[in-house]
Parts: structure tokens; C-alpha cells; sequence
């Protein structure tokens, strides 16, 4: 992967032990950042930071649960006192509803769904500013999808969430335009990663069926 220009300051990557979460730390560190891995499932989260280390990087793993606001809070503490002052948070943390349809979906997927992929960008993206707004300066990427814009690529409950993430985003990006925190969305197509395979772990048994499709780096580089 190859660096990028980055703004001063520790990375907090929501999602990033698999899949474009993954990718974004590997591409965040390899620009010279020190990188907070947070992640529900420990030994990914802790794999991507031995490749971050492995690579001559600065990498800490915070467990957390995205969609739990003290999760959330107490992930963006550890970092900053672990890594310094923080300059780039990217919400990359998600799951899939195996394209349900409203009928289909049980009322626990659907709080799950909505919990993780857009309560848990909302908490991130509130604990990132209490960062960022006293130093002026900051990124925030949010990783939505064109389910967000459309009325598929997805099932009722990762629909919704993205929708969610994208009005989420614009409104942030108008408030906050002036206090020199930077706030956008990135909408990728279907993405060939090992997030189906998570959002079947975190869901459980009870899970509707996933479909398939194609390939991350361009999605990690936008």
C-alpha cells in the first residue's frame, strides 16, 4: 500500500482488524502515523497490529464495541494516552444484515445493524471531536456505502445505516467547517473482504444468508 500525506497526529481506526479497516491502518501507518486499532474481536485487531509493527510502525489494540458509547469513549482515551494527541479518526466498523428484507429482518438484527454501522459512527465521530476541536485541526472519514445513496446494495437494516451515515456526515462537515476539522464520507461499491464472515460471527447462528463480489484497494486508497 502505498503512503499518503497524512495530518499530524495519532489515527484511531474503528473496524480495523479485517477487511478495508485492515487496509486503512496498513495505509495510515505506512504514512508515518501511529495507529489505534479498535475492534469487537480481539485477534484481528491484534493481527493487524503485529503487521503494523512487523513493518516498523507504532500500533496499540483497544477491544471495543462501537455500537456502547462507553466503549466507544474509553477506546479514543486509551489511545490518545497511549499514542499522543489525535489527528485522523476513520469509522470503518460494520456488519452486514445478509440483505434482508423489512419482512425477513428480525427486530435483533436490525438493532444490531443500526448499532454498530450507525450509532457507532455517531459515538466515534462525537469522541473524535472532543479530540480535535480544542487543537483546530483533524480528519474524520466515515465509511458509508453506496447503500447509502441508493435503495439497494444491501438489506433494509444496512440501508437504512448508511443513509444514516451520509446525512450524519454532511451535517458534521457543515458544523464543524469552520473549526478546521475535516469530515467526509467514502461510498464504496461491494467490496471483497472478510466482512461477511465477521458480520456472521457478531450476529450469530440466527444471521440471514450473505451474497457475494470484488476487490479493496481502491476503496482504502479514496
Amino acid at each position: 500500500m502505498t503512503a499518503f500525506p497524512l495530518v499530524p497526529g495519532a489515527a484511531v481506526v474503528t473496524g480495523g482488524g479485517s477487511g478495508l479497516g485492515r487496509g486503512i491502518a496498513l495505509a495510515l501507518a505506512a504514512g508515518g502515523a501511529p495507529v489505534a486499532v479498535v475492534d469487537l474481536l480481539p485477534e484481528g485487531g491484534k493481527e493487524t497490529v503485529d503487521l503494523i509493527q512487523g513493518q516498523g510502525g507504532k500500533a496499540t489494540f483497544v477491544e471495543a464495541d462501537v455500537s456502547r458509547w462507553a466503549d466507544v469513549d474509553r477506546a479514543f482515551t486509551a489511545a490518545v494516552q497511549a499514542l499522543g494527541p489525535l489527528g485522523i479518526a476513520v469509522n470503518a466498523a460494520g456488519i452486514l444484515d445478509g440483505y434482508a428484507s423489512a419482512a425477513e429482518l428480525s427486530p435483533e438484527v436490525w438493532e444490531r445493524v443500526i448499532g454498530i454501522d450507525l450509532s457507532g459512527v455517531f459515538y466515534s465521530c462525537k469522541r473524535a471531536l472532543a479530540e480535535l476541536l480544542p487543537r483546530g485541526a483533524g480528519r474524520i472519514v466515515n465509511m458509508a456505502s453506496v447503500a447509502g445513496l441508493i435503495g439497494g446494495g444491501g438489506g433494509a437494516a444496512y440501508v437504512a445505516a448508511k443513509h444514516g451515515v451520509v446525512g450524519l456526515t454532511r451535517q458534521l462537515a457543515v458544523t464543524y467547517a469552520d473549526r478546521g476539522v475535516t469530515i467526509n464520507a467514502i461510498n464504496p461499491g461491494p467490496i471483497l473482504t472478510g466482512l461477511r464472515a465477521h458480520s456472521a460471527r457478531i450476529l450469530g447462528a440466527g444471521a440471514p444468508p450473505m451474497r457475494g463480489i470484488g476487490g479493496d484497494e481502491a476503496a482504502i486508497r479514496a
